[in-house]
């Protein structure tokens, strides 16, 4: 079950593309974070998601605020799709032990291997402030986001 607003968020580690370790609540008190859970790589709606991302990146990563995309793949992969996308946020690997973030966030798929189209805002002091959960196959609107970034930043 995916937390609810107003309940912490729960804490990880994981692997960046260059593969650095990104902590969570290494956030706190500093920055309000934009979770965003996708199924795979170099496929066709999580490349178009994540290359909206890059586009106005502005966005979602600033002083006030970082993203940090998580997928259950490995980190030599999404290196590959960072480089060849030009994506300059932070793409986490939730590979092993297998999709362990993506169930604790509610939004792994246990059929297919794979986290469901899953975002979540959690502000500077841990705490859920947006959910959304989106099946395979559809694509998120990103205005939500932007909504819930301005209402976190008011």
């Amino acid at each position: 079950m995916a937390p609810e607003v107003g309940t912490e968020a729960p804490d990880f580690t994981l692997k960046d593309q260059n593969n650095q370790e990104i902590t969570l609540s290494s956030f706190r008190g500093e920055r309000n974070v934009l979770v965003v859970f996708y199924p795979f790589a170099f496929s066709r709606t999580c490349q178009g998601e994540l290359c909206s991302v890059r586009d106005d990146l502005h966005s979602f990563q600033n002083e006030d605020v970082q993203i940090l995309a998580i997928s259950v793949d490995h980190t030599y992969t999404l290196k590959a799709w960072s480089d060849a996308q030009g994506y300059d946020f932070p793409l986490l690997a939730d590979f092993w032990p297998h999709g362990e973030v993506a169930r604790a966030y509610g939004v792994f798929n246990e059929t297919r291997g794979m986290a469901l189209r899953g975002t979540f805002l959690v502000d500077k002091s841990g705490i859920v402030r947006f959910t959304e959960v989106n099946q395979p196959g559809e694509p998120r609107e990103q205005e939500g986001w932007k909504k819930a970034l301005a209402a976190v930043a008011a």
